[in-house]
């Protein structure tokens, strides 16, 4: 493993400030590693904190896969199916509505038009969770949930949008549907959803995840990026600004964890549910739904994947924006968890998405080469 202690170390400073990485195989940790600072301004020298391995970073959207866990233990329970209409649960998400384009999140004052203008409208009480879970409703994959003044406000908005798209036409990523998730579950459970998730995902599977913000986070936690709208560096609180704006619980984006806080959950996905959920749920939620998304994982594309070209085909994993990806290969019953920081440096993409193929293709050549 060599190669990969060197792949990490030589992207110190110019991908991420901090790293974390589990691979797992048969069950067993056959590799942990951790490289960088905690330095809030990103110093990699002289006395600074290292990363260690109970480490917590922001999940950003690897948040979703504990979010849809949850959401299985509801149905196992019987509370709902994913085949429920939303509106069954969330009364306010109903009506026709209009296709229009939303805002871009990566450029102020842009905006993403999925489809060309059309008369076509949606009809918000006919979308399902599993619409949601595959990201295929129709939602926009992003609303200014600043544009609210308070939390009522902005959930109303996630529940009232305009759509992009005509349901089930094709997959848009969107955190708007797993915001509405995260409602849900906080609606079947009567409860906030930080409770009802350590009721029903953190405390069963003995996990250390905390949601936005970690108290005292200075030294423990990794910094992100300098936030143009808060005016600071981010050092404990969510990247993700929707999430802020929630106070850093929500469906999307919010929690913070461990390499290891992943791997035990994806470890439950490729035992078949692992007595944690049903064989049934857990094998739906790995099988191509639509495009390249099962219910809440995405599948392994046969070109351009973050897993590198080397990963079995029938591969599933997901990725968070802050630098954060998991890789699962049942075929070698290998698991792959890096947890990075690459926004410390911005939100240009690159640098990570060159990172993430060459590390996978690197771990598949060390067991296999």
């Amino acid at each position: 493993m060599n190669t990969l202690d060197e792949l990490l170390h030589s992207s110190l400073g110019t991908v991420f400030t901090a790293a974390s990485v589990e691979v797992r195989q048969r069950g067993s940790v056959i590799y942990q590693k951790t490289v960088g600072s905690l330095d809030p301004e990103g110093k990699l020298d002289g006395d600074v904190p290292p990363v260690r391995r109970n480490t917590l970073f922001d999940f950003a959207s690897l948040t979703k896969l504990f979010t849809t866990a949850a959401f299985f233990r509801l149905v196992d329970a019987g509370h709902v199916s994913v085949d429920t209409p939303v509106i069954d649960v969330l009364p306010g998400f109903a009506g026709s509505r209009p296709i229009r384009p939303y805002p871009d999140p990566l450029k102020p004052g842009a905006v993403v038009e999925v489809v060309p203008p059309t008369e076509t409208r949606v009809d918000a009480s006919a979308i399902t969770f599993r619409h949601l879970l595959t990201h295929s409703s129709g939602l926009p994959a992003w609303i200014n949930l600043r544009d609210a003044d308070d939390i009522p406000g902005r959930l109303a908005m996630c529940l009232t949008t305009p759509f992009a798209y005509p349901t089930g036409t094709r997959v848009v990523y969107s955190d708007v549907g797993y915001i509405l998730i995260g409602e849900a579950i906080a609606k079947i459970t009567d409860s906030p959803l930080d409770s009802a998730m350590k009721r029903l995902v953190i405390k069963p599977l003995e996990l250390s995840l905390h949601y936005s913000p970690i108290p005292d986070p200075v030294g423990k936690v990794p910094p992100t990026e300098f936030c143009q709208w808060r005016q600071r560096r981010i050092v404990g609180e969510v990247h993700d600004e929707n999430s802020a704006t929630l106070n850093g619980v929500a469906g999307h984006a919010g929690l913070f964890g461990t390499a290891s806080d992943v791997a035990t959950l994806a470890q439950v996905f490729l035992a078949d549910g692992g007595g944690f959920i049903t064989p049934r749920l857990a094998r739906e939620s790995v099988r191509r739904q639509i495009e390249d998304r099962g219910l809440g994982w995405m599948l392994r594309s046969p070109q351009g994947s973050s897993s590198g070209s080397l990963f079995s085909e029938n591969s599933y994993g997901h990725t968070g924006f802050v630098g954060n990806s998991v890789w699962v290969d049942p075929a070698r019953q290998l698991i792959c968890v890096v947890l990075t920081n690459r926004v410390f440096f911005g939100r240009n993409p690159d640098a990570i998405m060159k990172f993430r193929p060459k590390f996978h293709d690197a771990l598949i050549n060390a067991l296999e080469g």
